[in-house]
């Protein structure tokens, strides 16, 4: 059996006018996070982790922003791609683990919903993804609530 570990890590600017999009699943609030796609930094943190596992790059490699065909894409059909592509070498997803750091809303209330999201893309049962939401306490952008970031790390198996 082969084990592989893969890391992620996605950062996008918050502004009013965008949807949050968080873990699959459209978060109320009074801004979003602004990018090419649906700007989803779980999912993306998630999709490099896995790609990263399976040496096959990056998001960026395979969803291009310079694309128009990935404009406002859903970031869950991105993470249904790169599952395709991580299975067609041969791995399985063992588990997956990441962190969002967010200062509002509050995303604990949300977090059972998107672990249910992911687990379904990723096949694998709810108890292989965690997540977890902390702040940066008022500190730097993401503190001042002007950015979102995820990290993500996943280990798969052959």
């Amino acid at each position: 059996m082969q084990i592989r570990i893969g890391y992620g890590v996605d950062v996008h600017r918050l502004a009013e006018g965008y949807d949050l999009f968080i873990g699959g699943k459209r978060i109320e609030s009074d801004f979003g996070a602004v990018g090419h796609s649906d700007a989803d930094v779980l999912l993306h943190a998630i999709c490099d982790a896995l790609l990263g596992a399976a040496n096959l790059r990056d998001i960026g490699y395979h969803f291009s922003d310079k694309d128009p065909k990935y404009k406002g894409i859903d970031s869950k059909i991105l993470l249904t791609e790169v599952m395709k592509l991580v299975n067609e070498k041969g791995y399985q997803v063992v588990n997956v683990d990441s962190t969002v750091i967010l200062e509002r809303p509050k995303l604990n209330p949300h977090i059972p919903e998107m672990c249910q999201i992911i687990a379904e893309i990723l096949n694998v049962d709810i108890d292989a993804v965690s997540i977890k939401a902390t702040t940066h306490e008022l500190v730097d952008s993401f503190g001042e609530g002007r950015a979102i970031k995820a990290y993500s790390s996943c280990l798969l198996q052959k």
